[in-house]
């Protein structure tokens, strides 16, 4: 890998808590959960579980995204996201539940994991510490550590999307997962020493988008929670709207919806479509048909594929690509991409 992430200032106008670097460190992040991950000792036994639930909301629950597509052909046993104050009702002894929180006290994730330890689960706690950490330690919980040194949730998907990836498979619960860590990390190091020079080509995505407002579309699995991501570092990072779906359903339904307003669309909307070589046959061609659809009724259909020897490795190819695209949108309007004040004003308002 390249050197640490301190060779990569800011180029942007405004950057309060350094985006910038945070997101060119990702390498170096993934590869320390990793680290950890491996070396955790005393995992539980994994021969009794029979689901697992994935708790985290925002930058944290996207691990939950990430290990559930990841696990569609490789687990032996269910894997469900659960985004929310409400754990589902089967949860019990067989279920192994991953906690995710960067900052240990997100409410909704707090909740359900009290519920969790309350159903005899198996909780294996994500976390920077806060209320989750102290729970999963009073409750003899294994604690994966997510570094204190990461600005934002958002900007910590290695330290919190590696080690669900990575104890799931040492517990026997998905396999062939973990074993694409290594080339996925070299993969990371590529794209980032090439979106942090002169020709990135996250600043050409970026200017095509321009001010219009993007709908980024995937292929279920990784490939769609990439464009979920793509989605909201858009709105967090560079404070704008965005709009993601998932092929071949978006074939069922979204598509009815251009047949209208196209004076209005071709003007605000510019589609975006993340490809890999994992798209099934039938699904490229809905990829293929889409994009001439939409010729006539968006500003610009781009076309955005993904590198790397694996489906994990272009997962987070296209992830590192997306951050960066969301941080040259922010820099084009002056926006500071790391506060989220409307975020704290929201917390405010459930406090009082």
């Amino acid at each position: 890998m390249s050197g640490p992430n301190s060779a990569f200032p800011s180029p942007l106008s405004v950057d309060s808590i350094d985006m910038w670097r945070a997101t060119a460190g990702l390498p170096e992040q993934a590869a320390g959960a990793h680290a950890a991950a491996l070396a955790m000792d005393e995992l539980p036994d994994g021969r009794g579980i029979e689901s697992v639930v994935v708790l985290g909301m925002g930058g944290s629950g996207i691990a939950g995204d990430v290990l559930a597509a990841a696990a569609l052909r490789a687990s032996r046993v269910a894997v469900t996201v659960s985004k929310s104050y409400e754990l589902p009702a089967w949860v019990g002894p067989g279920t192994l539940v991953f906690a995710v929180s960067c900052s240990g006290d997100t409410e909704e994730t707090l909740a359900s994991v009290e519920a969790a330890f309350a159903s005899g689960a198996t909780v294996v706690a994500v976390t920077g510490g806060g209320t989750l950490g102290a729970t999963a330690a009073e409750h003899g919980a294994p604690v994966v550590p997510v570094p204190a040194s990461i600005p934002q949730p958002r900007a910590a998907i290695g330290a919190m999307a590696i080690p669900p990836l990575v104890i799931a498979e040492r517990m026997g619960l998905v396999a062939g997962v973990a074993e694409q860590i290594p080339g996925a990390l070299e993969q990371l190091a590529r794209r980032r020493d090439q979106l942090v020079g002169s020709m990135s080509p996250a600043r050409e995505i970026a200017r095509r988008i321009g001010r219009t407002i993007p709908l980024f579309h995937g292929a279920q699995g990784l490939p769609a929670v990439a464009a979920s991501r793509w989605k909201t570092q858009v709105n967090e990072n560079a404070k704008a709207p965005a709009f993601w779906a998932a092929q071949p359903e978006l074939c069922h339904n979204e598509i009815a919806g251009w047949a209208q307003f196209g004076d209005v669309t071709r003007q605000v909307l510019t589609q975006v479509a993340l490809r890999t070589a994992d798209d099934h046959p039938q699904v490229a061609r809905r990829f293929a048909w889409v994009a001439e659809t939409l010729l006539e009724v968006v500003a610009d259909t781009v076309e955005v594929w993904a590198e790397g020897e694996s489906p994990l490795a272009r997962f987070f190819d296209l992830v590192l690509l997306g951050d960066f695209v969301s941080l040259h949108l922010a820099d084009r309007d002056g926006v500071d991409p790391g506060p989220v004040p409307i975020l704290g004003e929201m917390k405010a308002y459930l406090r009082s």
